[in-house]
């Protein structure tokens, strides 16, 4: 059941839209070339999790912008399960590319199959029975978001310092957005979570970038 929320204003809606526009753009654009390069000439071994993971990001923002401009009905409530679902995708899509990168680490396996395993669970549990879910849903996000520092040393270890620091802060950059988000009486507070999604998502892209393509030319 979509829960009650007030009417956002035309400039939220119009900024709302614009914050999503930019992410989707960027989603397409650099995923696109992030895909070609490491499919071309640098990470073709791990080319699927990119693909998997640029997926999860296009899905992310084309979803959430759907929900967030349409207007309330049954569409909107349909909309809503799978924006909130979308949320466990990209969670799980985001680690696949730097948890298969880990392959020599066990833990790192195991990390991954947790990560998925418990991102499809609450896929499903948001598309079919969202009115049992509500906001239980935050903290699960955080903790399979946060997971990662189960495997820290190895990452650490793995990836270029910059790419680490930069995966660190895109999650600070996420989890300082809940703020916004549950903030629902401060005006503009959707824009807000929203651009916190796009810095966080952008600061992950570009971790991304730094460890399967310019530390490896």
């Amino acid at each position: 059941m979509l829960r009650s929320r007030r009417r956002f204003t035309l400039a939220e809606l119009v900024a709302d839209g614009i914050v999503h526009g930019i992410g989707l753009v960027v989603a397409l654009v650099a995923g696109t070339v992030l895909i070609t390069v490491a499919a071309m000439e640098t990470a073709r071994d791990e080319v699927f999790g990119l693909a998997v993971y640029v997926g999860s990001l296009v899905v992310l923002f084309g979803v959430s912008m759907a929900f967030n401009l349409c207007p309330p009905g049954a569409a909107k409530a349909w909309l809503a399960r799978f924006d909130q679902a979308a949320i466990f995708l990209f969670i799980a899509g985001t680690y696949t590319p730097f948890l298969t990168a880990l392959a020599d680490v066990p833990l790192a396996d195991k990390l991954l199959v947790f990560v998925w395993a418990t991102a499809l669970i609450g896929m499903a549990l948001k598309l079919f029975v969202p009115q049992h879910f509500g906001r239980l849903a935050i903290p699960i996000y955080l903790a399979i978001g946060w997971s990662g520092v189960l495997v820290f040393s190895a990452l650490a270890d793995a990836l270029p310092k910059t790419a680490l620091w930069l995966i660190v802060a895109g999650g600070i950059a996420y989890s300082a957005g809940i703020i916004f988000h549950l903030w629902e009486k401060l005006h503009f507070q959707n824009v807000l979570w929203h651009a916190f999604v796009v810095l966080g998502a952008a600061l992950h892209l570009i971790a991304v970038f730094d460890a399967m393509v310019v530390s490896r030319l």
